[in-house]
């Protein structure tokens, strides 16, 4: 049975969607723990009534990032992961603690990789132009933003959209590649291959 850690910072609207994925599907998998920077995060709540364990580490306790990175790896190896999954966690981890749970950490990004890394993604989308955005579940690296591309969602940018509209049907799709991908990877359906990733099945990789 795989142990999954998954890190919020807020709702964790994907962490729901994975936790509900997991026990609904029968996936060879648990959710180990729920951690957060912010003992206020809703994710905590939803996962203490889930039953599943949580952990806050407050990086407003910590002088520098290094020191809070290495206290929220410390914490994440007492639950022993296979798989540390990123669901809306708003801190920028550092190359040590990537390095330390490489090629067992998960990220999901709101755009379609390597299109606009960062913030601000679905606004710079449609000052761009864009007809198209998604999401993007992708390994991490030390570098932001980057890293082997697991899935991507495509989503049509319609007439009169704004950042809102935009966002919450990109949401959408998140919820559904992202448990996916999480599924894959805990049923050791994926292999990086010189920096890409294959489904060994050959499924789709991509939603549209």
């Amino acid at each position: 049975m795989k142990r999954i850690v998954i890190l919020v910072s807020g709702r964790g609207s994907n962490m729901e969607a994975i936790v509900d994925a997991c026990a609904v599907q029968g996936w060879p998998a648990r959710v180990a723990s729920v951690v957060s920077n912010r003992a206020d995060a809703a994710g905590l709540r939803f996962a203490e009534a889930a039953g599943i364990a949580t952990a806050v580490v407050d990086h407003r306790a910590f002088a520098t990032r290094e020191a809070f990175d290495t206290e929220l790896a410390r914490v994440i190896a007492g639950f022993e992961p296979d798989l540390v999954v990123l669901a809306g966690f708003m801190r920028i981890l550092g190359a040590a603690f990537v390095r330390q749970f490489e090629g067992r950490l998960l990220n999901i990004h709101p755009s379609l990789l390597p299109a606009f890394p960062g913030l601000h993604t679905h606004r710079r989308a449609l000052e761009a132009g864009c007809q198209a955005v998604g999401a993007t579940v992708h390994f991490v690296t030390p570098e932001l933003d980057h890293g082997p591309i697991v899935m991507q969602s495509v989503v049509p940018v319609r007439a009169g959209d704004d950042e809102g509209t935009l966002s919450a049907r990109v949401l959408a799709t998140e919820h559904v590649i992202y448990p996916l991908a999480v599924r894959w990877f805990v049923e050791g359906r994926l292999r990086v291959e010189q920096g890409r990733v294959r489904q060994l099945d050959g499924a789709s990789q991509v939603l549209i």
